[in-house]
Parts: C-alpha cells; structure tokens; sequence
C-alpha cells in the first residue's frame, strides 16, 4: 500500500487519514500540521452547523452522504456525550414570512449572505409562529412583531461541537497508529530514478531538524492554507489553488436559561437572524452541554495569517461588541443586566472558492510544475480537499470518505465529480 501524506490536521485532513486507516495500515499515514496548536481555525471555532440537504447540486451528493457518517458515527461512538452530536430545528428569524429564497443554493456568507437561504424548504411557515409560541425557547428573546419560520425538515439538520469532533477523529487516528507530525511544515519533495514523486521533507518546526518521508500520495488539506503549502510544495508549477479565506468571528455564551432539562424536553435549534447592520446575518446555535455560539460577522477582506494560532492577535474587539450586543439582544434578560457569561471569544478563516462548492480531487500531473510527475492509478497522486466555506464541519466526514476513496482506488460513496479542480 503506498504511503500517504496528508497535509493539514484539521477536521478534514483527519477525517481523511481516519477514513484512510480503516483500509490501509495505520503506519503508512503521516498527518502533518504547521500550527503549533491543533484547531486552532475553522475546525475548532467554527458552529459546528449539520445540514443534509442545504446544497447546489454540484455538492448535493456530497453533503448527503456526510450528514449520513456524522449521524453513524455519533450513533456508533456515543457522539451526543463526547462530541455534542444532537438533531437540531434550523429557524430563521425576523424574516418577513415568503422573503426566503426558495431552491437549494450554494451559500457563502460573503458580505453578510445567510446560510438560512440554502434551506431546500422544509417548512412554508404555516403556523410555525403560533407552535413555537406555544413552546417557546426560553434561552431566546423575541420582540413582538418577529417573524419566525421553520426552515428545516425533520431530521436533516444538527450540530456538534467541531473542536471536541476533531479531537476524537484524531485520537481514533492515533490510536490507528497514524503518524502525526506536529508542529511541523512540508518543505519540498523529490522523485526516484523514474521521476516520479518519492518522498516529502518535512521539517520539525520546534527542533529545526528534517525528515524525509517517503512518499507516492499527497493529499492538501490546509483549509485557507491549501494555496500556500502547495505554492512551497511545487515553486515551478504556473498553477495557483482557487482557494482563499473568509475570516469569521464568534463568541460562545453560557446562559442561565439553556439548561439540560431544556435540551431533554425542547432540542437543540440553530437559529438564523436577519440584521439591520449591512453585511451582518447572525447565526445562533444552541448546544448540548449549555454553551449558545454566536457568529455571522465574515469577511473576505481580513488578511490570512502565516498560522492559524496567529488568529488570536487579529480579533476584531468591535466585532466582538457587535456580537456582544446580539447576544445580549437576542439571549439576554431583557434588562440593563447583563447574566451571560462569555465563555470564548474567537477568529477564523474558512477556505472558499469562488464559485462556491469544495475542490476535491486529483491534481493533474500537468499542473505540478516542470519535472514533477506521480505514479498511476492508487499508487501515486496529488490531491486537493479545500474550499468547502462555513460547511467544512457537515461534508468534513463525507469529504474524508471520498477522498480516501479516491486515493485508494475504490468505488466512491458519492458523485463529487462536478468538484474537481477545473
């Protein structure tokens, strides 16, 4: 079985080497990350949002297919105690009843854009309003006036915590005996007698020194990233990944009024909110173990860091108020006092593409650079999996599995192929 090297250790770097394993020796998997904490973007800070059926045709295959492996998964490892997985009601509020868009579309949340408009149209709204009255959220304010909407069927959303989901997708990887090369950073390759790629350099970021990894298959999944490590990687290749950054701060609150009797008797809800600030459409989930998480503040502009660790620096303390008075809006006692407690405060960045669905697969020996070819079939390759925006947490299972699929040699679980590198 040849070697792989997969590049990232984000949730879908290890959700690829996770599935990988489960058909190949452990041992033959290296996982390299360059952050000096692990998920430390998007597949620790991000919502953790699930959805089924929220996507364009291209990525519909794709998407269906991983909320059925998040929901196995959970199912066969106790994922509601170890990593908050939870069937979640998908609300859009204050949206005028009919305004939504009706359709699966592929959503980005650029500029403010909200993901509540890629809803396939689970409900029409018809008496949502007086039901959810009649069980009201008690961790939710709502003005009078509001208008509230179902926007998801039964079933085909929920949620997790991503950060404590990679953090198990890790440990089974590990326990696989999955090499982790951590902090550390790809240098070059280099290719045998024939030309064909042979090893990989990668250098230990803490101790300075290198080793060398023989190798046949590399896989970049370096999330916002991917461009740069495959820029280093290939230096004479005139290909540029289409792959950029949309940065996204959140917050996490704990509130007095989301308590576990409310997620025994009422769920968890994802609920999405229409702003009168430009650019701004908060998202509010409700999580099992009482933590809410607050975002929908992006943007496209904010320069990506050298690592994800690097985040830190850059919050944003306006934004952060900007969310803080959604929070207190929206999730607080209605009064002068303030009884939330901040429980987090973060900055990440999401990899997207501009025409809006995920990269995902071989990268033509053509587009390599001069000299730099790989063997045929499963016995060599270099492949993308990036790009996939606010929805890297739901297709991150789906992704893993087709990739490794296709890294293998095997029959592929879903049709991706309108998400290759074109």
């Amino acid at each position: 079985m040849a070697t792989t090297v997969i590049l990232g250790a984000g949730i879908i770097g290890t959700s690829t080497a996770y599935y990988l394993s489960k058909h190949q020796p452990g041992s033959s998997i290296h996982v390299v990350e360059a952050s000096p904490e692990l998920f430390a973007s998007a597949s620790g800070y991000a919502g953790g949002f699930l959805a089924k059926d929220w996507f364009g045709p291209a990525a519909a295959a794709l998407g269906a297919l991983s909320f059925e492996e998040h929901r196995k998964l959970a199912e066969k490892e106790d994922g509601a105690r170890r990593w908050g997985y939870a069937r979640s009601t998908s609300i859009s509020l204050a949206q005028a009843a009919g305004s939504r868009k009706g359709g699966s579309v592929d959503v980005w949340c650029r500029e403010g854009a909200s993901r509540a408009e890629a809803a396939s149209g689970g409900g029409d709204g018809d008496g949502i309003g007086d039901a959810l009255a009649g069980v009201a959220l008690p961790w939710l304010r709502r003005a009078e006036g509001d208008a509230v909407e179902v926007i998801s069927e039964e079933g085909t959303t929920a949620q997790v915590d991503p950060l404590e989901l990679s953090r198990f997708l890790l440990q089974r990887c590990q326990e696989a005996c999955v090499h982790l090369h951590h902090p550390a950073k790809a240098l070059s390759i280099a290719a045998d007698v024939r030309g064909e790629l042979s090893s990989i350099c990668i250098a230990d970021t803490q101790s300075s020194s290198e080793t060398d990894v023989p190798c046949t298959n590399i896989i970049i999944a370096a999330g916002a990233w991917s461009a740069q490590v495959f820029a280093t990687l290939f230096p004479t290749s005139t290909t540029k990944l289409p792959v950029s950054s949309l940065a996204g701060h959140s917050l996490v609150v704990k509130s007095p009024r989301w308590l576990r009797e409310h997620e025994e008797k009422l769920g968890c809800h994802s609920v999405f909110m229409t702003s009168t600030q430009p650019g701004y459409s908060p998202e509010i989930f409700s999580r099992i173990g009482g933590h809410i998480y607050i975002a929908g503040l992006n943007s496209a502009t904010e320069p990506l860091p050298a690592l994800a660790t690097d985040a830190k620096a850059g919050i944003s303390q306006s934004a952060i108020e900007t969310l803080r008075d959604t929070a207190r809006e929206v999730l607080g006692k209605g009064s002068v006092e303030d009884d939330l407690e901040i429980v987090r405060e973060g900055l990440c960045f999401r990899p997207v593409t501009d025409r809006g669905t995920p990269i995902l697969g071989r990268i033509p020996d053509r587009c390599l650079g001069d000299g730099v070819a790989t063997r045929t079939g499963a016995e060599g390759g270099v492949y993308l999996a990036a790009g996939h925006g606010p929805w890297g947490i739901s297709m991150s299972l789906g992704t893993g599995k087709v990739v490794a699929e296709m890294v293998q040699g095997r029959g592929l679980s879903a049709d991706v192929s309108m998400l290759s590198l074109r």
